[in-house]
């Protein structure tokens, strides 16, 4: 398990297989808040924390299956 005190502002957000979903905006309770800038609405998308499987090398992956924003 990680801590979720390690999730920082303008970290990458990977799937699974490493392909870029977005970039950290803020950590809001139990959910990531990523950026509007890499959003294909310009909206701020929210992934869950439990949705993530590990921190590494300043990336944020998450689980296999998990859905992300589309556009992102």
């Amino acid at each position: 398990m990680f801590e979720k005190l390690r999730i920082k502002e303008h970290m990458e957000v990977t799937d699974a297989a490493g392909q870029h979903v977005g970039t950290v905006d803020d950590v809001e309770g139990d959910r990531i808040k990523l950026t509007r800038t890499d959003s294909a609405d310009n909206m701020h998308h929210y992934l869950p924390l439990d949705a993530v499987d590990r921190i590494d090398d300043n990336r944020v992956y998450l689980k296999e299956g998990t859905m992300t924003p589309q556009g992102s």
